[in-house]
């Protein structure tokens, strides 16, 4: 594997708020590495709302604007307007969402941004639930998973919603998946994002969370990289909608990522074995959807 090296003048200070591990703030790190500082992000109401800092403070050397959960997609084209208008057209213009923002309460927005085909890179780092506000389930949070609103025997019998396809529904130029625990690969789509001028880019970020996902913060990147190896989260792009290309090929059992989890610490051997077959299946899928043989 080529040896990664990371620009050591980077858009990110280290002086963010982010809890210690958080994956977010490594997501962050690496989508800048690709991007450059000819960039400005639309943060929605999320982590990274606080993570960003309190103005005057900021943790980014690139330019902020904060908005409501809802409003992500409609307030990256508003921005992408104003830039165009103002001949600063070759600025990138990147909405970072939590799940919330992108799977839930930010979905309509980002629908219609991409149904226009805006010209912005959108980007969900999944956390897999509302964390920032108390580890509430999303619409990405798994099945299997305990949260405040799942507590007890009555975790989320519900799986994910599979934001990646339905982004790819609306015909995009570009959607990939992307992992903090694989950083190379990661870098390098947001590098190819960025050469795609002209229309909708959406990456799905798969960024771990010690505190809702109660794991030492010094394992958040061996998590990221273990749901990858287990085809939990698998690596994939989809071009116009159409062309699938699988990145990543795991080998390892889905058991090997739940263990010391706090947040699946609840499930019993069948769970597992439930879990284990649905992630089969949906690997399946994307097989013959990248028409590799099953």
């Amino acid at each position: 594997m080529a040896q990664l090296t990371l620009d050591k003048e980077s858009p990110m200070l280290s002086g963010h708020l982010g809890c210690p591990g958080c994956g977010a703030a490594i997501a962050m790190k690496f989508a800048l590495q690709g991007l450059g500082e000819k960039t400005m992000v639309v943060l929605p109401a999320s982590c990274w709302g606080v993570i960003s800092g309190p103005y005057p403070q900021s943790s980014l050397k690139i330019p902020i604007m904060n908005m409501a959960f809802a409003t992500a997609g409609a307030a990256a084209s508003g921005l992408r307007a104003a830039l165009e208008m103002t001949g600063r057209g070759d600025t990138t213009v990147l909405s970072w969402a939590g799940d919330g923002g992108t799977f839930d309460i930010g979905l309509q927005s980002l629908s219609g941004a991409v149904e226009r085909n805006e010209d912005c890179i959108f980007v969900c780092y999944d956390n897999e639930a509302y964390m920032n506000t108390g580890v509430q389930r999303s619409s990405a949070t798994p099945f299997g998973m305990r949260t405040t609103t799942t507590p007890g025997g009555r975790w989320k019998r519900t799986r994910k919603k599979n934001i990646v396809e339905i982004l790819a529904a609306h015909r995009i130029p570009y959607a990939a998946t992307a992992s903090i625990g694989f950083a190379a690969d990661m870098i390098a789509k947001f590098k190819k994002a960025a050469a795609l001028k002209g229309g909708s880019r959406f990456i799905h970020v798969f960024a771990s969370c010690p505190t809702g996902w109660r794991i030492p913060s010094e394992a958040s990147v061996k998590v990221a990289r273990l749901a990858v190896e287990s085809n939990v989260f698998p690596l994939y792009e989809v071009e116009d909608g159409v062309r699938y290309t699988i990145n990543h090929h795991g080998r390892r059992k889905v058991a090997e990522y739940l263990e010391g989890q706090g947040r699946f610490r609840h499930l019993s051997a069948q769970d597992i074995a439930t879990i284990q077959a649905q992630v089969d299946a949906q690997w399946a899928f994307l097989r013959r959807r990248a028409q590799e043989e099953t």
